[in-house]
């Protein structure tokens, strides 16, 4: 299972969620879910996604 840290990419050490497993985008709104269902709605962009790292960077 691939899990992600999300982080703002303004503040590189600022994370927004861990354990990311689900990410929904509907226009600058950006749904994040982690493994055990917690959920955190961001507005934003995604600005950078490394699969294999587990990190993904949004604008926020």
């Amino acid at each position: 299972m691939c899990l992600s840290t999300v982080y703002k990419t303004s503040e590189p050490d600022s994370i927004i969620m861990e354990f990311v497993s689900k990410i929904e985008v509907e226009g600058n709104q950006i749904t994040l879910t982690d493994v055990i269902g917690d959920t955190r709605v961001v507005e934003g962009a995604i600005r950078m996604v490394d699969l294999t790292g587990g990190v993904v960077k949004i604008d926020c």
